[in-house]
This record gives C-alpha cells, sequence and structure tokens, in this order.
C-alpha cells in the first residue's frame, strides 16, 4: 500500500534541540524527515521532557506546542514510553519494545498521503500494533519546509509481555 519508504538510521538520540538541529533531518524539506525527528525528539519525553518539548517547538514550525497538545502528549505517553520505541526496527512486545542499535526508522506514504497541496499525512509501523499509524503535516510554502501537525500515532498498542498478564 506505500508508494515510498524512507528509512532512517539514528546512532543515539537527540537529547537537545542543538543535536536535533546538527542533523541532517533537520532541512525539513521533507515530510519524512519531519516524522523521523519527531519520533526521535519524542524518545526524550521520560527522561528528559522539557527537551522534547523544545524539541516539538522547533518541529511545530510557527505553531506553538500549546497545553492542550501536552495534555494529550501526557495521557498518551505517561507510564507508556515504549509507543515511541515501539516504531522502531526489531522492538516487539516480546522483549519490551527494546529496537536494534543503531536505531533505524521507517517512515512511509500510500496513495491518501496528499489530500491538497501542502498538507501530508505519513505513517510508522509499530511492532506493537496491526496497522500503520499516522503523523499529520503541513507545509509552509515561503519556505518549503514541513512541520508537525497532528501526532495521530501514539494510540495504545500491545503492552509489553512483561506486563501482559495473558502472556
Amino acid at each position: 500500500m506505500a508508494n515510498n519508504v524512507e528509512t532512517f538510521t539514528f546512532n543515539e538520540f537527540p537529547k537537545t534541540l542543538a543535536e536535533l538541529t546538527a542533523r541532517p533531518e533537520a532541512s525539513l524539506d521533507t515530510p519524512f524527515k519531519t516524522v523521523a525527528l519527531c519520533i526521535a525528539a519524542l524518545t526524550n519525553y521520560k527522561d528528559n521532557e522539557a527537551a522534547m518539548w523544545e524539541m516539538l517547538e522547533f518541529l511545530n514550525g510557527p505553531e506553538n506546542v500549546n497545553e492542550f497538545l501536552k495534555q494529550f502528549m501526557k495521557d498518551r505517553l505517561k507510564d507508556k514510553e515504549y509507543k515511541v520505541l515501539s516504531f522502531f526496527k526489531g522492538a516487539t512486545p516480546e522483549n519490551g519494545y527494546t529496537p536494534n542499535k543503531p536505531y533505524v526508522l521507517e517512515v512511509s506514504d500510500n496513495p491518501y498521503s496528499y489530500p491538497e497541496e501542502n498538507w501530508a499525512t505519513l505513517y510508522l509501523t509499530s511492532g506493537g500494533a496491526d496497522s500503520p499509524r499516522p503523523v499529520k503535516l503541513r507545509k509552509k510554502p515561503s519556505t518549503g519546509r514541513w512541520f508537525i501537525n497532528d501526532i495521530q500515532c501514539l494510540s495504545d498498542i500491545r503492552v509489553p509481555a512483561s506486563q501482559d498478564p495473558w502472556a
């Protein structure tokens, strides 16, 4: 179903905005790059939430990260930080969503990803879900850069086997 799949490799996840913006993907000239950096930024939720918000501010472009988004993310990630790691190769419920190193992330589109000019919905595959998960983006025509519009990929997935009473 995917038209294009782009693969991104991280030896380490960025821990600061400076580290994030030093990556080649920080050009944000494709929606694929923006999604990859978004997921990398989200890996900071548990250990450095302030740094994560700073990175998301950069990835949101002219839109500010508002309190609604902050609460939404907390609702989705509190005690479920494994959701973000589930998008990286090798992460499964059986291994507690521990991805392979280096960390490899695949971002894909499909025939319906570009409903109108300057808008895109790309997809990530989670090791704990049966269908790809979306991230919606918007392009700023004056700069040609793609920014996060809606992080829709964080709905629940299968819990790690160590937390599953039925495993």
